[in-house]
């Protein structure tokens, strides 16, 4: 009997490529692979990759390495965004031996017949304009999590954004096998899904092969929240102007669905926006998040903003900073803005240079960790429930509130996936605090730092 041939995968990027990757990974068990960390030797490592940032694609090169290092005759695949926009760039790196583009990637058992080391890696990639049809997935075996795709593809114009030229067009899953999904990891014991996709709140859209809308977000928030066995369902990133108020108050509601959202600013200066071509203005983001406050007032808000963005002068950058520093928000993601090929944006006038960049960004991280903290302190003496999740980092174990506090306690395997009351009680200069038990006599030390 031959020895079954071992896999590892690593993942680039986001959520939505953390549940495609879990997809392809099951497709090589199926066909008898082995799946391994990608830490081990393995015979293949199949990298899937992310091309939004300029360090994405530079951290590409440094697995390469690493993976050859574990093996140098192992077979090396590349997947995803960066595999589909620049497939000859990743060929001609060394050690890459196959890559496969936005539709090729799910049929990549296909393709490996033969894992003999390549000269020159051998590409297989679609005209984006055929990445029409759907491919299901979900996350499961990493994390007490499961990350659950709904959607994918964009028919947004932003002008700084390469997604639609590395998904294609907006579409979605049928909402038949989205609650299929949806059942199959609730039968798995898994606690809380995580919705993702390119832009969820476009759901419906494409759905059985057309441009309308068969269902809507909030038709697919209904259905989900009756799903049996599901303790937590989440809403991962979704486009201020797509998150409606009928939605808001469905959450507030809910049993299941987290007091949990993450809204995509990108700027608080709406002549930026308006370069930007996104499909809103600052007062109607203002809107939707003191909706969410009057209706769930211990919320959790986190923000995507981007700094650099051609055309940002010192006072339109002040503009965003004072915007988000008067908002009641919990947390922002920054992101430096980088040129991409291909996209509108490199053709603005105005280029920030990469220092001012980089200074403007430190102010806004600055800014996240005071909004993170004030945010934490605002839920002292509250009563919530955490999740706690199944790795030992250190000798501890992680978990989050329902609210998205994250908390730090020393490790009991006892704990992992299980959901348990606590209160939490102080925060201390470092960000640490101490929480008591709910229904325990053991008072805990709680680490809430880490969170960024």
């Amino acid at each position: 009997m031959k020895p079954q041939k071992k896999v590892a995968f690593y993942t680039l990027g986001c959520k939505l490529n953390f549940s495609e990757t879990s997809t392809i990974s099951r497709n090589f068990e199926r066909e008898g692979f082995t799946r391994v960390d990608f830490d081990e030797q393995a015979d293949i490592y199949v990298i899937n990759t992310c091309s939004v940032t300029d360090n994405a694609d530079k951290r590409f090169k440094t697995i390469v390495k690493n993976a050859l290092k574990k093996n140098d005759q192992a077979f090396l695949i590349a997947v995803g965004c960066y595999a589909q926009l620049k497939p000859e760039e990743l060929a001609n790196i060394n050690g890459v031996d196959l890559v496969l583009g936005a539709t090729e990637k799910f049929k990549v058992t296909d393709y490996i017949n033969d894992l003999s080391k390549n000269d020159l890696g051998e590409i297989h990639s679609c005209e984006i304009e055929d990445a029409d049809f759907y491919v299901g997935s979900y996350s499961i075996g990493d994390r007490t999590r499961a990350f659950l795709k709904v959607q994918d593809g964009c028919d947004y114009k932003c002008t700084y954004c390469t997604i639609p030229l590395a998904r294609g067009i907006s579409r979605s899953d049928t909402l038949e096998n989205v609650l299929k999904n949806a059942k199959e990891i609730s039968a798995r014991g898994i606690k809380e899904i995580v919705l993702t996709g390119v832009n969820i709140g476009d759901y419906g859209k494409g759905e059985f092969g057309n441009k309308k809308h068969e269902h809507t977000f909030y038709e697919l928030v209904q259905a989900l929240d009756k799903v049996e066995g599901i303790k937590r369902l989440r809403i991962s990133s979704i486009e201020p102007n797509l998150l409606k108020d009928e939605t808001i108050t469905f959450v507030s509601e809910s049993n299941c669905f987290v007091p949990h959202f993450h809204i995509p600013l990108q700027s608080g200066s709406d002549k930026i926006l308006k370069k930007m071509k996104r499909r809103y203005m600052s007062n109607l983001y203002v809107n939707r998040v003191n909706s969410i406050k009057k209706k769930m007032p211990n919320a959790c808000i986190g923000v995507d903003v981007i700094v650099g963005f051609p055309g940002e002068t010192e006072d339109l950058f002040l503009e965003t900073y004072t915007f988000l520093n008067e908002l009641d928000i919990s947390y922002l993601h920054v992101f430096t803005y980088s040129e991409r090929d291909h996209t509108e944006a490199t053709h603005l006038e105005g280029v920030v240079p990469k220092n001012v960049r980089a200074k403007r960004s430190k102010m806004l991280r600055g800014l996240s960790v005071k909004k993170r903290r004030a945010f934490y302190e605002s839920q002292l003496g509250n009563k919530l429930s955490v999740l706690f999740e199944g790795e030992n980092k250190e000798g501890y174990i992680h978990g989050f509130t329902e609210n998205y506090v994250k908390v730090k306690t020393p490790w009991n395997p006892e704990l992992v996936n299980e959901i348990h009351e606590v209160e939490l009680t102080e925060i201390d200069e470092e960000g640490c605090a101490r929480f008591k038990w709910i229904n325990r006599t053991q008072e805990k030390n709680v680490n809430l730092n880490d969170l960024i």
